[in-house]
């Protein structure tokens, strides 16, 4: 399989009920289900939700309340009131595929009257609330390719408080290429795949807790070289946390949604181990 293209106009209605997405990307379906409501991913796209404007309790407010407390750093105001001492905006990178995107390695074309250019979706956004995005103002955002899927399985798990149309508060993407190989027995018999095989790349991004999505690179080593096993799933998933640094600008307190990062980072795993043994 060499991948396949996406264009940034496709609704998320599409990308959900698309047989090929779902049969070979089941990530990203599962991932654009759990946008907003039924009848918005009827009308919004999947560039849309690449392209998705950084939150934060203190900007997602009318002008009235804004002004109230004289503004943000955002928004017509001189200071961020998440971080006071900070030169930088704090709002959050709120997208429910841009975690998936990273870590599945997707590249995002885009094109202007000075010519078009591939960029990969890790690199496509910065840690700054206000400057979230390497794009630039002439610039569309046309298609997104991915990856072939060979050799590897991803998970999206997403926590909120309702179970339908909130953004993520944290949002976990597991990405594992996982290769089994066979073994023999003193008596002569094969091994189990699982037994004797090993994971050979992994990604753990987080979203929903920063400016831009968070790699946890001590998550991936954790995995990469070992077996799929319950120990280095525990393993990632405390790395997941030691890196998970939310700041108070959502919904739920920071410090339970810090603890989340185990625990969502455990359950993507977990999927994602269950896939695995599902294709073996």
């Amino acid at each position: 399989m060499s991948g396949i293209r996406i264009g940034a106009s496709v609704t998320l209605t599409d990308i959900d009920e698309n047989p090929i997405l779902r049969c070979d990307y089941p990530v990203i379906t599962s991932a654009a289900r759990t946008i907003s409501t039924p009848i918005l991913r009827n009308m919004g796209t999947i560039g849309g939700n690449l392209l998705l404007d950084t939150r934060c309790n203190y900007y997602d407010q009318n002008y009235e309340w804004r002004k109230g407390i004289n503004f943000c750093l955002k928004k017509d105001g001189d200071i961020c009131w998440v971080a006071p001492g900070s030169s930088k905006c704090w709002a959050v990178q709120s997208s429910d595929l841009v975690p998936v995107m990273v870590a599945i390695g997707a590249k995002f074309r885009l094109v202007s009257t000075l010519g078009e250019r591939m960029i990969d979706a890790a690199g496509f956004y910065n840690d700054d609330g206000i400057d979230y995005l390497k794009k630039r103002p002439d610039e569309l955002l046309v298609d997104i390719h991915l990856p072939p899927t060979n050799g590897w399985r991803a998970s999206y798990q997403k926590l909120r408080r309702r179970g339908a149309f909130d953004f993520p508060v944290l949002g976990v993407a597991a990405y594992v290429r996982y290769e089994a190989e066979k073994g023999a027995l003193s008596d002569g018999r094969a091994t189990a795949p699982e037994d004797t095989g090993a994971i050979t790349d992994a990604k753990i991004i987080l979203g929903g807790i920063a400016p831009s999505p968070i790699e946890v690179n001590d998550a991936a080593q954790a995995l990469i070289g070992k077996q799929f096993s319950d120990e280095q799933i525990q393993a990632a998933a405390e790395a997941a946390y030691v890196r998970a640094r939310p700041l108070d600008n959502t919904d739920f307190v920071y410090q339970w949604r810090k603890q989340m990062a185990r625990q969502y980072t455990l359950r993507a795993l977990h999927d994602v181990q269950a896939q695995i043994g599902e294709k073996s």
